[in-house]
């Protein structure tokens, strides 16, 4: 790898091209050399990546992140309407509160495709968005290692950690610029010279479509401080960056800062991924993806032995830290462990160092190749992503063991007269599918947080204090309806639901709708508690 010291000019140094070294060098540069490539065993390697994220994305529980239905709602605002949600629109106990919307730009892919394919094309977002990331990451990783089996082997072990945050997520459009950042800046680190330029564009992106940004620019920060100091500390190493390369970062950083404003919100949608981290101690304390890293499960088994692997495989093979990418790591890891929804990052951070010290995988030889045998796998497993890809009654199905789809239909035909208690999981479903019907609650849990909504209803789904908590609360709302799982319910999605239970044996109160996902009750006395 090349690094820039106090004495080296930039004009010394000429920018690394991936397609000039290493495995993919012997195809040429530019886009005629990846042509000539696509025969290769290379491109069957980067298939099986992809197969990968096929086969996590299928196992996955169809749409079990509820946020997607809420995001469309505000996509369909937006588009059809011409202006962007700043207050609750979807509920009535917190009608009218202004809001944020720090993610109005990643919920127009997801409209669109919702209004292209219907539910298909959902799921297929499920599927495009962890493949676009995975092949940036092997892109990333090939650059750093320049060994290909090596860096589809990171890529395809960080698919593990990274499926925590697989589905129909805004975040994962974060994590991808996150990658975009990462590889600008890696050119600039070994190559000198870098697009620094797109830098503050991809902030201003960013910062509109998910707050993972703040993560960025602590990455970009890590790396530009780093280079401030030149040295080697026992297997730490670390070089100074030049003059004029301060100078371009520095830059860079200012713009990127000043960048972040250009959003509809101004400040206050820069502040809301630290309102997140300091204020909003419910939503990170009883949200499960805030949860920390349980290293009971399988999960954190991995987490647990990649890290030792990782740190084994540095021992053994003598190699030298540099001083950014441990801090990163370091950064990465401690994030990860204390939050279960940045396992994503630390899958980003570790694959180059990762595939950087497996370089020891056998490399590539073009004269052992067989394209033609490689273009009949190729097309034979292409074949079976698109035989077993679910199709729209599957996918319809799939819906209805987690959604109450089929009271949908019956709250548009009886539209309720009171305010209804729904299951939280429910709320977004009902924003979008029965938009008519207020909603108690949904997954947007900040602003159910300041309004003090989100912790009745935590209130009242604890066991120790449910018969206690429970009428008082029906009646500071004055809940008229209460539509949740069915009290014997095993779905782990829906969980088990004690407020049935109790109300179904309640005599002020009578079922309206059954299945085997929800029930619909009504307070048969308006007037009595």
């Amino acid at each position: 790898m090349t690094v820039l010291t106090s004495t080296t000019t930039e004009a010394d140094v000429q920018p690394l091209n991936p397609a000039s070294s290493g495995d993919f060098g012997h195809f040429g540069p530019g886009w005629r050399g990846s042509l000539r490539a696509s025969p290769s065993f290379l491109a069957v390697l980067t298939l099986g990546l992809i197969a990968v994220q096929y086969a996590l994305t299928l196992r996955r529980a169809d749409f079990d992140d509820p946020d997607v239905w809420w995001h469309m709602r505000n996509a369909q605002v937006l588009l059809e309407q011409h202006h962007l949600v700043r207050q609750d629109l979807y509920s009535f106990t917190v009608a009218g509160h202004p809001w944020v919307n720090s993610e109005w730009l990643s919920e127009i892919p997801f409209y669109l495709a919702y209004r292209v394919l219907g539910l298909s094309g959902l799921k297929a977002m499920t599927f495009v968005l962890p493949t676009i990331l995975m092949l940036l990451l092997l892109y990333l990783c090939y650059q750093e290692s320049r060994n290909f089996k090596a860096s589809v082997f990171a890529c395809c072990l960080a698919s593990f950690l990274a499926i925590v945050s697989y589905g129909p997520r805004t975040i994962m459009f974060g994590y991808i610029l996150m990658v975009v950042l990462l590889i600008i800046l890696q050119r600039f680190r070994t190559g000198g010279r870098a697009p620094l330029w797109i830098i503050p564009p991809l902030f201003c992106v960013w910062a509109n479509s998910h707050g993972s940004w703040s993560l960025g620019m602590i990455l970009f920060f890590i790396i530009g401080i780093s280079g401030l100091f030149g040295g080697r500390w026992g297997h730490i190493e670390s070089s100074r960056w030049t003059p004029s390369q301060i100078r371009k970062l520095a830059f860079t950083g200012a713009a990127s800062v000043a960048a972040l404003f250009l959003n509809p919100y101004g400040w206050r949608l820069v502040n809301y991924p630290f309102d997140v981290a300091f204020n909003q101690k419910m939503n990170v304390s009883h949200v499960a993806e805030w949860v920390s890293v349980n290293f009971q499960d399988a999960r954190g088994t991995i987490v647990f032995g990649v890290i030792i692997a990782l740190l084994l495989i540095a021992l053994l093979r003598d190699r030298q830290w540099n001083l950014a990418d441990l801090l990163m790591l370091l950064f990465a890891l401690h994030t990860a462990l204390a939050h279960i929804r940045f396992l994503v990052l630390l899958a980003i951070v570790l694959s180059p160092m990762l595939a950087k010290l497996l370089d020891f995988f056998p490399r590539y030889y073009p004269e052992k190749d067989t394209p033609r045998v490689n273009m009949a796998v190729m097309f034979a497993g292409i074949a079976v992503m698109l035989f077993f890809w679910p199709r729209p009654q599957a996918v319809q199905k799939a819906l209805a063991n987690g959604y109450p789809t089929g009271v949908v239909s019956y709250l548009k035909t009886n539209p309720p007269q009171g305010n209804v208690l729904n299951f939280y999981l429910w709320g977004g479903f009902i924003d979008w599918n029965a938009p008519d019907v207020k909603v108690f609650i949904d997954s947007r849990v900040d602003i159910f947080e300041y309004a003090g909504v989100f912790k009745d209803y935590l209130d009242l789904l604890g066991s120790d204090s449910l018969v206690r908590r429970l009428d008082p609360i029906l009646q500071k709302y004055n809940i008229r309806y209460v539509l949740f799982p069915p009290g014997d319910t095993k779905n782990s999605l829906l969980g088990d639901s004690g407020v049935t239970y109790l109300l179904e044996h309640d005599s002020r109160w009578k079922v309206l709708y059954r299945d085997k996902v929800c029930v619909l009750m009504e307070r048969v006395d308006s007037k009595s508690f």
